[in-house]
Formats: structure tokens, sequence, C-alpha cells
């Protein structure tokens, strides 16, 4: 395991992360830039029942599928956790989840509130961060600056932030993102601190603890 990024080891399971935060707070962008710079930390790629946008790509940016599909992953229990999100259909399937930790390799969730907390009712072992905006004023500008979205939309992106808002307490972790590269570091600069913490590297330092107690 390298010091410095707690990289996986024979035997180590993955570690579990979440990330949420208002729509229009940047939480994709940032995991995308985080992903990129630790290694054997890997985003999770959802499955959405909503239109590709240009740009996006099958399999890539999201498993593009159909909303009758979707229901009836769900309806079988497929998916880890999943959500309407403004009247699309949003999942993580847990079968994916689970080979990417059993692998050894640790999972980011980018997700809502309400997803978050089906993922804790799972219970399965989290490190949850919830990203704030600087302030609802920004978080206004980026929502309209962003899209074409009809102001009955916005105005109810900008109602549900203020609830998720209210969940902050629900998670281990707070960062602010008001700038894209310092808000990165303190997001890598938690994913190693979990990585060296004692419960999460025991199974990749008892080789070598039990190297100190042979007799040579």
């Amino acid at each position: 395991m390298s010091s410095e990024t707690g990289r996986r080891g024979p035997g180590r399971r993955g570690l579990l992360f979440i990330v949420s935060a208002p729509s229009g707070t940047g939480k994709t962008t940032l995991v995308e830039r985080l992903v990129e710079t630790v290694p054997d930390l890997v985003k999770s790629r959802s499955y959405t029942s909503r239109p590709a946008r240009a740009g996006e790509r099958d399999g890539l940016d999201y498993n593009f599928i159909t909303r009758d599909r979707f229901e009836a992953m769900a309806a079988v229990g497929e998916f880890l956790e999943h959500a309407d999100v403004f009247g699309n259909l949003y999942g993580t399937r847990a079968a994916d989840t689970e080979a990417i930790l059993a692998g050894g390799r640790d999972v980011v969730l980018v997700i809502d509130v309400q997803g978050a907390r089906q993922v804790r009712r799972g219970g399965l072992a989290t490190v949850a961060v919830f990203v704030l905006p600087p302030s609802f004023a920004v978080l206004e500008r980026r929502l309209r600056g962003r899209s074409q979205d009809a102001e009955a939309v916005i105005r109810r992106r900008l109602e549900t932030a203020r609830e998720e808002v209210a969940a902050f307490t629900e998670y281990d972790y707070l960062v602010v993102n008001d700038e894209l590269d310092a808000c990165v570091d303190r997001l890598r600069g938690i994913v190693l601190a979990e990585r060296a913490r004692l419960c999460s590297a025991e199974q990749v330092i008892a080789p070598i603890l039990e190297s100190f107690h042979r007799k040579t």
C-alpha cells in the first residue's frame, strides 16, 4: 500500500463513498476530477431513464435505459438505491458496486439525499460527504446560467436545495465548492484520510505485521 495514496493491496475490500449536493453545486464535475487524481477510486455509473444529453455517452456517463426496464429492475431489488429526480429515474445497481468493492477499489456514489438514506438503511458502511455551494445566491446564479430550464423548474430545484441542505448533519464531512481545484483537494484529503484509518487499512497491513513476528 502506497504511503501517499493508500492504494489497494491483497485482500483489501474497497471503501464506499457518497457525495451529495444540491442540483447545480457541481458535484458530478468534482467527482470526475477527483477520480482522475486518486488511484483505485471509481465513480459509480448510474442507471437512468432520462434521454442522453448532448455529449453524453451510454455506458460512460450513464447507463441509459427505458423507464419500463428501470422499473422492472427496481421491482426485483437490483438497485442499491434509486430515486425519482425531477421526473427522471436514477439508480445504482447493487451488483456493479459490489464487484468494484470486492476487487479492492473504492467507489464514489454521486447521489442525492434520499439515495444516501437508502444506502445507509441497507446497512452498508459508508463515508458520506455533503457539498455546499458558497451561498444560496450563487447556487441560483449557477442554475440560471447553466441551462434553459423553465422558471418553474428552477424554482423547484431551489426549493429542493433548501430541503437537502437541511440534511447536512446526516453526513460525515461537509465541504464548500467555492473554487473547483480547492474543493477537489479537500475531497482528495478525505479519501486519503479514510484509507489511512486503521479499520480500513488493517487487511493490507496484516501481512506486514505478521512478518515482524516471524523468526528469522
